[in-house]
């Protein structure tokens, strides 16, 4: 069975999507949904791995990684457009049910699909992403403070992250040193080079002050998922330090049968403690 990745690129309502392709489509079929600050890059490893027992394709978001960065006065940077661009975008290549995967910015893009598209929704497995305030709750309060009141000073500081090293931040804040080593330095460099594109900032500023309409759909998601009771997957880093690991059993609350998985890691557990997800992933499917 091979391996093999395939590299791809297909027009979605105009836009030039890119996405990773692995595995045979007689399989179990998984969408990998990636977070901020990356792109499927995020996948490669789990998507060699399993490739010989599931069929897996990772995008990019538009303005993220290798699809198209159209301008803003040509397109919407929401989450619920983004969304409504990857759901016609699983039409495209003809991909009617998966289970879907939730990282970090991966929810409020996937799980617009499982709301709006039940019926594609085979299964959840969610890697550090919101869907209750108990994620948010304090750690979010300043950025929430600011989309309320916003002023140039608390922009400034808390916007800091939209930068080289802030980039880099993102996979190493909370991780404990003896797994500094786990994480490739390629991923921020591409992630960097990806954003530091005329304009991009700017749109990931605004991106990042629309996740706010995503924790105001918490209510709706939870209601999904009492509703269509998705077989569950959550996964947690213990150390995260941008969503509170609380967060992880609050999914039993409405799927009771979901599996939840709190690991010694923080935000970037899939590329830190790989074995570990690989293992979990595998016994979900089993």
């Amino acid at each position: 069975m091979s391996s093999q990745i395939y590299n791809r690129t297909i027009k979605v309502d105009g836009v030039d999507i890119f996405y990773r392709e692995a595995g045979d489509r007689k399989n179990p079929s998984i969408l990998l949904l990636p977070g901020f600050p990356t792109s499927s890059v995020m996948f490669k490893n789990l998507m060699i791995a399993l490739s010989d027992k599931l069929y897996l394709v990772a995008p990019d978001y538009p303005g993220f990684g290798f699809s198209a960065f159209p301008a803003k006065d040509q397109f919407e940077y929401s989450f619920r457009n983004i969304a409504s661009y990857i759901s016609k975008f699983t039409d495209e290549i003809n991909l009617t049910s998966f289970t879907i995967y939730l990282h970090d910015y991966g929810s409020p893009v996937g799980l617009q699909l499982c709301v709006n598209h039940p019926e594609k929704i085979e299964g959840i497995i969610v890697q550090s992403g919101n869907a209750y305030e108990e994620g948010v709750y304090r750690i979010w309060d300043e950025m929430r403070e600011y989309w309320k009141n916003p002023t140039p000073e608390k922009k400034k500081k808390l916007y800091a992250f939209l930068s080289e090293e802030g980039v880099k931040w993102q996979y190493t804040a909370g991780l404990p040193e003896k797994l500094q080593s786990t994480v490739s330095p390629e991923l921020w460099v591409l992630d960097w080079d990806a954003m530091k594109r005329p304009g991009n900032i700017d749109m990931q500023y605004e991106l990042n002050c629309d996740y706010q309409n995503h924790i105001k759909m918490f209510p709706v998601f939870q209601e999904y998922f009492r509703v269509h009771q998705p077989r569950a997957l959550v996964i947690w880093g213990k150390h995260d330090p941008f969503f509170n690991v609380d967060e992880a059993v609050c999914y039993k609350r409405d799927l009771p049968d979901a599996q939840v998985h709190i690991i010694d890691g923080s935000h970037w557990v899939l590329e830190t403690n790989f074995d570990e997800v690989l293992n979990l992933i595998r016994d979900f499917f089993k």
